[in-house]
């Protein structure tokens, strides 16, 4: 049995209205286009992200994982002996961790950087995109 599609066509959807909006009181990506006042300038938005809050909550998570870091380090006190490339030592359990993690952190960030280095150098060449992407 097959239907016929002049019997029930679909539905036609409303076109989108464009992201850049008319600028006659409509929006512009999701915002008023237009103050109240029907003025050309657009309305000021009371909740605004700006450089300086974005940093006072970088400054307010960093202390939050500081404390965290503190508290962790302070619990783990006990003794570990350590051996690496013929030294051996012993140290708090809590600071061989610490200073683990932040050897990561500095192995991700050497890598992280020789990538931005190369993608740099890939787009001041004028490449498009660069070697390792999959051409389709």
């Amino acid at each position: 049995m097959s239907k016929d599609p002049h019997k029930n066509p679909t539905p036609q959807q409303e076109p989108l209205e464009p992201a850049t909006g008319d600028h006659s009181g409509g929006t512009v990506a999701g915002r008023p286009a237009a103050d109240a006042t029907g003025g050309g300038a657009p309305a000021e938005d009371p909740m605004r992200v700006t450089r300086s809050g974005v940093m006072w909550t970088a400054t307010v998570l960093a202390l939050v994982l500081l404390v965290l870091l503190i508290i962790f380090i302070a619990q783990n006190t006990n003794t570990v002996d350590l051996q690496y490339f013929g030294l051996k030592g012993t140290v708090q359990l809590g600071l061989a961790l610490f200073v683990a993690a932040v050897g990561g952190g500095i192995v991700v960030a050497i890598a992280g950087a020789a990538r931005i280095v190369q993608l740099r150098s890939i787009a001041r060449k004028g490449k498009a995109t660069p070697k390792t992407a999959k051409k389709r």
